[in-house]
């Protein structure tokens, strides 16, 4: 196995197909990792609970990085959280309402541990969101909700990097915004991202950079890359992501990640140009 015993992946355009499924048979690529003693991880700006779903069987015991590493689970224990300050959660509110006063047309979700929440219902809103928030619900402000938030995501049907990105790009120092998709940027507190999330894990299993092994494909990857020593990046990723990574991995739409997996497992390269 290399050395290898922790893998970390990204899920959108990373592992998941074009039509966000799973490898149909990745269960059994899961327990050869498992046999051999390898850890695997999601990581994904998705919703923890959104990301329990891909894998039903391993709720128990499988680490999770969920909301682009502002939360870290094992299982379902807690192992670390990032919340926004409640100031910068109406702070972001409050710039997001003025966007769309505008004209601009930004869904937005806000981001809690209990749930994820939006202000309107329109059917292809809706539809879009619970892809990745199963756990949702339509408030009137999301200003006036309680809970524990870890970041803001929105979304735009054209491009995230230019028609939502500058908005938050400079809102203060304790506030980070990162383009997590091409139609979604998420904000979150300062420092917060997938990599710090991996370090937060690998400290609480005693796993070290060398032995670890990251897949990525959007720029939200890109810390989490660099916390791995066997870092890959997708042959469908973000130029960003293609200049970071050691490594290359095929598409997603050909089980690139399971590939390489597969290839570890055999005791073959893995090194794809």
């Amino acid at each position: 196995m290399n050395g290898i015993r922790l893998i970390a992946c990204d899920l959108d355009g990373t592992l998941l197909d074009e039509h966000r499924r799973l490898p149909a048979d990745f269960t059994h690529t899961l327990a050869q990792l498992a046999a051999r003693g390898v850890v695997f991880c999601p990581a994904s700006g998705r919703q923890y609970h959104s990301i329990l779903a891909l894998f039903p069987e391993r709720t128990s015991t499988m680490p999770v990085i969920a909301e682009n590493g502002a939360l870290v689970m094992m299982g379902e224990r807690e192992l670390a959280s990032s919340c926004l300050a409640q100031a910068d959660v109406r702070q972001l509110v409050a710039t997001w309402h003025t966007l769309t006063q505008q004209g601009l047309e930004i869904g937005a979700v806000l981001c809690g541990k209990r749930s994820a929440y939006v202000e309107r219902s329109g059917s292809s809103f809706i539809s879009e969101v619970a892809k990745y928030y199963p756990r949702l619900e339509v408030v009137d402000d999301l200003a006036a909700v309680a809970d524990d938030f870890l970041k803001l995501a929105m979304c735009v049907p054209g491009s995230a990097e230019r028609e939502i990105y500058p908005h938050f790009a400079g809102l203060g120092p304790s506030l980070k915004a990162v383009v997590s998709g091409e139609n979604w940027v998420d904000v979150m507190a300062s420092g917060v991202n997938k990599g710090r999330g991996l370090q937060q894990l690998q400290a609480a299993l005693g796993i070290e950079r060398a032995q670890t092994m990251a897949f990525g494909d959007f720029v939200n990857d890109l810390e989490m890359l660099d916390a791995a020593a066997h870092s890959y990046a997708m042959k469908n990723a973000h130029p960003a992501v293609v200049a970071r990574a050691r490594f290359r991995a095929p598409c997603n739409t050909e089980r690139g990640v399971q590939q390489v997996i597969h290839s570890l497992l055999a005791g073959a390269a893995t090194h794809w140009q």
